[in-house]
């Protein structure tokens, strides 16, 4: 099963000439969601040659211009193309007052369903979950109710010995129980257990989605063992007091927050627009946790 994330903004609060406000495109198998949703995002997706028709869902962190402001944009232009489809939008409660003034005054009529699905940002809870993946809400610490997201794959099938089960001359219509984990019984009565028959499955992948936070210790305990961290990296960590105050992270402090976690890849964003160069973000992430990536625009990254 694929999954993939496509980064579409990297920057905070002011876009700059070259990088736009938060926003994620993820596909898990034939699923197509988007996580938060600046300004600009719908113009990105044409960028990089993403169908806004696909999406089916929506996860927004908070309320903060940066990560709603490309969001009724995007849901008029889907209201012109004649969607169809229903769309989801997972958010804090005042996402949704926001939507209901913006549609109310600028009279839309949607030819397509939206359903509100209410998060509160101060608990840890599963907010949705399919046959392929499930999606948690955990609480961050901002200057507003926050909440970070992880995606996690459902457990996979165990992967089949071909070679044990043509050893046992079993038919191949059995294959799928066999992957769901039974036995199978030979006509003489002997049963053959799954795992003669079977490899462990690897474990389902993980990845969690921080944006505006502090740097908290609680953050950590939420994002343990994921495979992939996105976490927010606005600042130097020179400017550690001007995190404190905003209620931001420093790139030595996503780099620890990885660290302690202890998960398998870091990758930085949500840039303040005064650092052009990126580089020394990173390399400041890398002191403290190597295996370290910039969120780039337009990259998309295999979480497989």
């Amino acid at each position: 099963m694929s999954f993939e994330v496509t980064i579409l903004g990297n920057s905070s609060a002011t876009p700059s000439a070259n990088r736009h406000p938060s926003a994620q495109y993820v596909q898990v198998s034939d699923h197509h969601l988007l996580i938060d949703c600046g300004e600009g995002t719908q113009m990105q997706m044409e960028q990089f040659h993403i169908k806004k028709s696909k999406l089916t869902q929506i996860f927004i962190s908070h309320v903060h211009g940066d990560h709603i402001l490309g969001l009724p944009g995007l849901l008029l232009s889907m209201n012109l193309a004649k969607r169809e489809q229903p769309m989801h939008i997972f958010g804090p409660p005042e996402l949704f007052k926001i939507l209901d003034v913006f549609f109310k005054y600028s009279a839309a009529d949607f030819c397509y369903e939206l359903h509100y699905h209410i998060i509160d940002p101060q608990k840890h809870t599963l907010i949705f979950e399919n046959l392929y993946y499930k999606v948690f809400a955990f609480p961050l610490f901002h200057r507003v109710p926050t909440c970070g997201f992880i995606i996690e794959e459902r457990t996979k099938l165990k992967k089949l010995n071909v070679a044990a089960c043509e050893s046992f001359q079993i038919p191949f219509t059995f294959y799928n129980d066999i992957k769901i984990g039974k036995d199978y019984l030979l006509e003489d009565g002997t049963w053959i257990r799954n795992e003669q028959l079977t490899y462990p499955p690897a474990g389902p992948i993980r990845y969690a989605y921080c944006s505006d936070t502090l740097y908290d210790n609680r953050v950590v305990e939420a994002v343990k063992g994921v495979d992939v961290l996105y976490h927010e990296a606005t600042f130097l960590h020179d400017k550690v007091d001007r995190a404190l105050f905003t209620m931001h992270t420093t790139a030595k402090q996503a780099g620890e927050v990885a660290k302690q976690a202890g998960v398998k890849k870091l990758i930085i964003g949500h840039f303040s627009s005064r650092y052009e160069d990126l580089n020394p973000l990173l390399d400041e992430a890398r002191q403290q946790f190597t295996n370290t990536a910039i969120a780039q625009e337009g990259e998309t990254f295999s979480l497989e």
